[in-house]
């Protein structure tokens, strides 16, 4: 599956974050970032690799409401959520297998590392 925007895509947003076993990977960039644009490529590689997580693409400025709190600071930042807590978020080097292994260990690891930071309020969007 393609990377979903919440410009247009939001409510396929919501429906696929209504199943609690889809994971959630969003990339938080900014338009004016060189390494964003160069990288929303490889981050659609991902996304079709992973046709079961629902990715997201987020541009921070744009829809500051839902990311705000999260004091995004460097890009890309990459979050992944699961139904039950966030397996990471942080600044990542703009090397899409770094994602893919954190996506096949948290696929294959039942335990929690947080509190949800994203999903709720993208499944309400």
């Amino acid at each position: 599956m393609a990377i979903l925007d919440l410009d247009t895509d939001a409510e396929t947003i919501a429906s696929r974050l209504s199943d609690p076993t889809t994971m959630l990977v969003v990339c938080l960039c900014a338009e004016w970032c060189g390494t964003c644009r160069e990288y929303r490529a490889m981050f659609e590689t991902l996304a079709r690799s992973h046709p079961a997580a629902c990715f997201v693409w987020i541009d921070v400025e744009t829809h500051s409401e839902f990311v705000d709190e999260l004091d995004v600071e460097n890009f890309p930042t990459i979050l992944i959520e699961d139904g039950v807590a966030t397996r990471f978020f942080g600044t990542v080097l703009p090397q899409p297998r770094i994602v893919e292994r954190m996506l096949e260990e948290f696929s294959n690891d039942g335990g929690a590392l947080g509190g949800l930071k994203l999903r709720k309020a993208l499944a309400a969007a």
